[in-house]
């Protein structure tokens, strides 16, 4: 007869790892509270890598992709310390997700917009295209 804590146990083991780069998430700060919706770079002891914005400015930052103009996402590292809580991006119920939110007003999925590549370089990412473009905020 097994034990059903050790069945419990095992289970957790299988399951993947919700929280790994590349996951699209939602991050609460705390001193000074903030709000981050992003993709996780890095997930570490020290702290999260996230290329994202900040969450108040979310509707702005759709607004501005879908109508074409440059965007480079934030690329920022929280402390553990300052962070309270990392939420997936997930629908809940009826509501959709930012992530599904972003997609209905842009066109473009948040992982092409939000990853690494290229954005180094000053490339911005033109509405109805998934292929970069430069940045003319760049001198």
């Amino acid at each position: 007869m097994s034990k059903p804590s050790s069945a419990r146990a095992v289970s957790r083991d299988k399951m993947p790892d919700p929280f790994l780069p590349g996951a699209l998430v939602i991050v609460t700060l705390s001193n000074p509270r903030e709000k981050f919706w992003g993709m996780i770079l890095t997930l570490a002891v020290e702290g999260l890598s996230l290329s994202g914005a900040e969450l108040a400015s979310f509707e702005d930052l759709a607004l501005m992709v879908k109508d074409g103009e440059p965007f480079t996402p934030a690329v920022v590292f929280f402390p553990m310390h300052r962070i309270e809580r990392v939420e997936r991006d997930l629908p809940d119920g009826s509501l959709p997700s930012l992530s599904q939110r972003f997609l209905a007003k842009t066109g473009l999925e948040p992982s092409t917009v939000l990853a690494p590549s290229g954005r180094d370089a000053g490339i911005g990412v033109q509405a109805g295209s998934s292929k970069p473009r430069p940045s003319k905020e760049r001198a």
